[in-house]
């Protein structure tokens, strides 16, 4: 998609876009942690043939998370002019970002719908077709933009392109649910408070996590935006994305641990540590093998590659860049098994934790840089990702190989 957006609309107009996905980023906020959540709790129902009481989960979860939607789309609309000001974008970019801002907002909440699906699938041990889906829907994503922009589309172009994405997605995700199993969750008798209030207790934690998260990149952003230029966000967006796609073909295999961990953890055995720590090395193992092979190649290949990608829109700051995003990438990818151990036992407090450890390093480097310097580049934002990711996947290892002294063997 990067070629395709910056070919057609340049860095600069590419950077409003990024200033409205950014908003879209903050509206995730209403996501309350609850996809998680549906993952575990489904799994765990999935593994007793409770079929009434994933119904329950998946109405209640999306009840929730249309309400929280509503809200979130109010906050942005109550104050979207203070939102734009954050960026210090020129009069003409501003309007344009203020005119499709309730859109964004609306396109939020039928994400949440989509997100919700996407779990119940996951949870009803088909990941493999959440992540099929996924892929697919990004095909589409691409395919409706680029037709647009090639035939004199702007901005707008990706909004569509969004919302044909997850209609897709949307349909697709239904059609393999009631294959899998006849589920009818859209009835009112089948919203529950009482697994509601489980959906939320064990989201919070996540919500809480995906609060910091969610705020960091927009904060990476945004201070970019105001030291930087608005044009230096393209070269973050593409470097850490890209960084992040490389990290996803390992660890995306890796996702399918949380609800084989939560079918585990749903009928504790005698010997659950020990099947659980070897679930955990089959994917260390996995980890060293394929990673180490696929960022080994791409850092070896990547300014080629990125000509090849790129061509004449290639800027001098993003190969360097791109490289010490791997380096932290690679870093976070060795504590997804710890991670997704953890969530699959309940244990959501560490996660929580990783996430303000991320975030509060972030800060403090950028802080640090600043009033050392004065200045700010996209390298250096960069380098505290590094710091802020490595920090974080020791914490994670360490509280792994705690918790896992206490089960039984």
């Amino acid at each position: 998609m990067y070629p395709i957006c910056l070919s057609f609309m340049g860095y600069e107009k590419y950077g409003v876009w990024l200033v409205l996905s950014t908003v879209l980023t903050f509206a995730q906020l209403g996501n309350l942690g609850i996809g998680p959540a549906v993952v575990k709790l489904i799994a765990e129902e999935h593994s007793r043939n409770d079929k009434e009481a994933i119904e329950h989960y998946t109405a209640t979860a999306l009840a929730l998370l249309c309400i929280s939607g509503t809200v979130v789309l109010m906050v942005i609309m109550l104050f979207r002019e203070q939102i734009i000001a954050l960026f210090r974008l020129s009069s003409d970019n501003a309007g344009t970002v203020l005119w499709l801002l309730p859109y964004i907002g609306m396109l939020s909440i039928y994400v949440f719908v989509i997100q919700v699906l996407n779990s119940v699938l996951s949870g009803l041990g088909r990941m493999d077709l959440a992540n099929y889906i996924q892929s697919a829907g990004r095909v589409v994503l691409v395919t409706v933009s680029g037709a647009m922009l090639y035939n004199g589309g702007e901005i707008e172009s990706l909004l569509v392109g969004n919302v044909f994405s997850n209609i897709f997605m949307h349909i697709a995700s239904l059609i393999c649910i009631r294959r899998i199993l006849d589920l009818r969750f859209l009835k009112m008798a089948n919203f529950d408070m009482q697994r509601g209030k489980r959906i939320l207790r064990f989201g919070g934690a996540v919500f809480g996590g995906s609060l910091i998260n969610m705020l960091l990149s927009p904060f990476n952003k945004m201070m970019l935006s105001r030291y930087a230029g608005v044009a230096a966000m393209p070269v973050y967006e593409i470097a850490y994305n890209g960084s992040v796609q490389v990290r996803a073909l390992a660890e995306v295999g890796l996702r399918a641990l949380m609800p084989e961990i939560s079918r585990i953890g749903g009928q504790l055995s005698a010997d659950a540590g020990q099947r659980i720590q070897q679930l955990y090395r089959r994917q260390t193992k996995l980890i060293f093998i394929f990673g180490g092979v696929v960022y080994g190649l791409i850092i070896l290949l990547l300014p080629g590659l990125l000509k090849l990608w790129l061509g004449a829109k290639l800027v001098a700051s993003l190969p360097g860049t791109f490289r010490i995003m791997l380096i932290g990438t690679f870093l976070s990818l060795l504590c997804v098994p710890a991670y997704y151990t953890l969530m699959g036992l309940g244990r959501v407090r560490p996660c929580f934790l990783s996430y303000l450890i991320q975030a509060a390093v972030n800060v403090a480097v950028i802080g640090i840089v600043l009033l050392v310097t004065g200045t700010l580049s996209v390298e250096m934002v960069a380098w505290a990702i590094v710091l802020a990711m490595g920090a974080t996947s020791y914490y994670l290892v360490r509280q792994y190989r705690n918790m896992v002294q206490t089960l039984p063997t």
